[in-house]
């Protein structure tokens, strides 16, 4: 069982006014076998947290410490995260002209299993992941992402998830631009993920209709860079009727 924790967490982004703070003091620690949703209002750093864990180069962490089982994680480079566990399914994918899906996918499993996947049962494995996303196989010769709808993209991101296995998966808004049927599809591969193991899943939304289908342990409120209130599952309602306006307005800053 995997544990991912942070400790106090400081990040800035360069601006052309100088560095400016997104994440002010994070705090949180998912431990495999749990789901936590993060919930807060756009501009409150939610992604900014998925990036710094995953190590994008914009995002400086000022202070603080991003653990996983123990080991530093900001002394690894991007490639060491993916490896020793670390997942990002990230908000808007990117395309990648001139490299076919099936290539990237085997090239990746390759990278983070260490060695390459035999390719019968690799073919196998793949085919198997694709149907249960109801991806069509023509997809694999296709560059990835290039020409991909928005829920065609979201689904490519959790077919990785499903063959890289993380031990910790960070989703950044894998519900946006999804349709109901897609939400569906993608949410039942998301708990596929969480059923093969004690692996842990930190879900940043906006809406709880995504957590209609994926039951988070707990939810998180972020506003101002930081998690402001946690609670169980009935909190998302609560934020869903009531919106973020008692943790954004000047009195809650006060």
């Amino acid at each position: 069982m995997s544990t991912l924790e942070i400790k106090d967490l400081h990040v800035s982004v360069a601006t052309d006014d100088g560095p400016k703070e997104i994440l002010k003091g994070v705090d949180l620690t998912i431990e495999g076998g749990q789901t936590h949703a993060i919930m807060g209002p756009n501009g409150s750093g939610k992604s900014t947290l998925a990036y710094a864990i995953a190590g994008h180069p914009k995002y400086e962490v000022t202070s603080g410490s991003i653990t996983l089982d123990g080991v530093d994680v900001l002394a690894m480079t991007v490639d060491e995260r993916a490896r020793a566990g670390l997942f990002l399914a990230m908000q808007y994918p990117v395309e990648v002209p001139g490299v076919s899906t099936s290539n990237f996918l085997r090239a990746a499993a390759t990278a983070v299993r260490g060695e390459a996947p035999k390719l019968r049962t690799w073919v196998k494995e793949v085919k198997t992941a694709m149907s249960n996303l109801d991806i069509d196989p023509a997809f694999g010769d296709r560059n990835v992402n290039e020409g991909f709808s928005g829920g065609e993209k979201k689904r490519q991101e959790v077919l990785q998830l499903a063959l890289l296995a993380p031990k910790i998966a960070v989703l950044d808004e894998t519900d946006s631009g999804l349709d109901v049927d897609a939400l569906r599809v993608v949410s039942e591969g998301v708990n596929r993920y969480k059923a093969s193991g004690d692996v842990g899943v930190l879900l940043i939304t906006h809406y709880t209709r995504i957590l209609q289908h994926i039951k988070p342990d707990v939810v998180h409120v972020f506003a101002g860079g930081k998690v402001v209130l946690s609670g169980g599952p009935e909190l998302a309602d609560e934020l869903e009727k009531n919106g973020y306006e008692r943790f954004t307005s000047p009195a809650a800053a006060v």
